[in-house]
């Protein structure tokens, strides 16, 4: 619906996501990530990074049915900019939808993975989708990924719907 109102010149409803979708980058891009938790520093461990705070960040938007629309919207940003990233990383327009689907299909499957884990009292099913999901040092201990994980998962729960959306996330 995006496109349209913008091929239509209509302004959205919908609140400016871009703050929050550049915080989600801030924080997949703190050092402690790569330095604590062991992700590698890496184009891969960044993106397995960015997707994970993605995660996290629409799991907890999941929670209130009127942010469904601003997730969306959310995800439409991770789409542009990683196309944006694509291409200027060299990829042509004959096969960037594909690099995308795969992408996206990546998004969904660790969407899933991680509310599941989430879900759980223990870490155990959360370290288990850390070691699938993530680029990790070798010989890295993917318990400290999950542990920030839920960490951050918390934080976001005691961040109001106005703060999340406007990108307010404090850690």
């Amino acid at each position: 619906m995006a496109l349209f109102d913008r091929l239509l010149g209509r302004k959205a409803a919908e609140p400016n996501l871009r703050p929050l979708w550049h915080r989600v980058v801030e924080i997949a891009r703190e050092p402690g990530w790569y330095t604590k938790g062991g992700i590698a520093d890496t184009v891969p461990g960044r993106f397995d990074c960015i997707t994970l705070v993605l995660a996290v960040v629409l799991i907890r938007m999941e929670r209130d049915l009127a942010q469904r629309n601003a997730a969306a919207r959310l995800t439409e940003l991770f789409v542009s900019d990683m196309d944006g990233q694509l291409r200027q990383n060299g990829i042509g327009d004959l096969v960037v939808g594909k690099h995308m689907g795969k992408l996206m299909q990546a998004l969904g499957g660790r969407l899933d993975a991680y509310r599941a884990a989430l879900a759980e009292q223990g870490d155990a099913l959360l370290v288990e989708a850390v070691e699938r999901n993530v680029t990790l040092i070798e010989g890295t201990d993917p318990a400290a990924v999950a542990a920030e994980m839920r960490v951050l998962a918390i934080t976001l729960a005691k961040t109001s719907d106005a703060d999340l959306l406007a990108g307010s996330i404090t850690r």
